[in-house]
């Protein structure tokens, strides 16, 4: 009998699985406390349009911080957000916290994809890959990675992001009843480590007899992708208010931009616009920061008088204060004139 993809892919799973923190390896007893729904959820959370690397530390802290999903849920909105500094997509952490809510509330994670999609925060992927991997449901699992395998598999020549629903019905296909979180998992690592996005190491591949994008001669090429747009860049202004060895620092508004984070005050800079107004001050110099539709850059000022609400923070704590990339950015640019 020929061996059908999923049985090729997880066969080579079981001898080359990652071995990541919130993954249980092929054969391995789960937890028994019943944290394996909350350390997969939490995963899938950070590492969206996060990597691997950048990941494992925030993740080992947060479950060391707040090892179940009730003690989350009891944490300060702020703890959580300063604990998140760094990773970025802030509104991920904010979704986190209101998830880890209503889980408790619940008394546990649903078990299956649909009650799961219900959970604030938690859309089609990541409520898949929670069914899938935590409670080993039969789900869709189509994440970046897995969208290049089988764009590439079944040699999908339709450009993204139209060709998004016939990819996820090839996946479909081959997503097997038996073992449904390895199979996603497996597609992941395949994705991660050999069907690469400039380099895929075909004579590596499990699936090499079965790809239709290998005897294409260059599957390199899928998926096809649309052009990029041009971002747009805006410009603003940071202010540096240095007193006693204390930086002035304030809280943005909970919504919008980096809701909720401590921050350095500005001059209302946000994606739709250039920001205005402000004190003039001493300019130390420009800091640049992408975000995810346009780019930023601010000239970081430093003035004499605090503006808006907010605290003093000691300068030798600034790497506590929970900044985001952006303003850490601003503030060792200031610490270093």
């Amino acid at each position: 009998m020929t061996a059908t993809v999923s049985d090729l892919l997880l066969d080579w799973y079981d001898a080359h699985a990652r071995d990541l923190p919130w993954r249980a390896r092929p054969g391995h007893v789960l937890p028994s406390d019943g944290s394996w729904p909350y350390r997969v959820w939490l995963s899938e959370v950070m590492l969206q349009q996060t990597t691997v690397a950048a990941v494992k530390p925030y993740f080992s802290a947060f479950t060391q911080r707040w090892p179940t999903v009730e003690a989350l849920a009891a944490a300060p909105e702020e703890d959580v957000m300063a604990a998140w500094a760094g990773l970025g997509y802030y509104s991920r952490a904010r979704n986190l916290v209101k998830c880890a809510r209503a889980v408790a509330e619940l008394g546990g994670f649903p078990a299956n994809e649909e009650e799961l999609r219900e959970l604030p925060g938690l859309g089609a992927y990541t409520a898949a890959a929670v069914a899938a991997i935590a409670f080993d449901e039969r789900a869709v699992v189509v994440d970046a990675n897995v969208e290049r395998v089988v764009a590439r598999l079944f040699a999908v020549e339709e450009p993204l992001p139209g060709a998004r629903k016939a990819i996820r019905d090839h996946a479909d296909r081959i997503t097997p009843t038996q073992r449904a979180g390895d199979f996603a998992q497996a597609m992941m690592d395949l994705g991660s480590g050999i069907c690469t996005s400039r380099d895929p190491k075909c004579l590596l591949c499990p699936l090499a007899g079965h790809c239709a994008g290998r005897l294409t001669g260059d599957p390199a090429r899928l998926p096809i992708k649309a052009p990029k747009k041009t971002k747009p860049l805006r410009l603003g202004r940071a202010f540096w208010v240095e007193r006693d060895d204390s930086v002035w620092l304030v809280r943005r508004e909970g919504t919008g931009m980096l809701g909720g984070m401590r921050a350095l005050p500005d001059d209302g800079w946000s994606a739709r616009g250039n920001g205005a107004g402000g004190p003039a001050g001493e300019t130390l110099g420009r800091v640049r920061h992408g975000f995810t539709h346009f780019d930023l850059e601010l000239s970081v000022e430093q003035v004499a008088e605090p503006l808006g609400e907010g605290e003093w923070w000691p300068l030798e704590e600034i790497d506590r204060a929970g900044l985001p990339t952006l303003f850490a950015k601003v503030a060792r640019l200031a610490l270093a004139r």
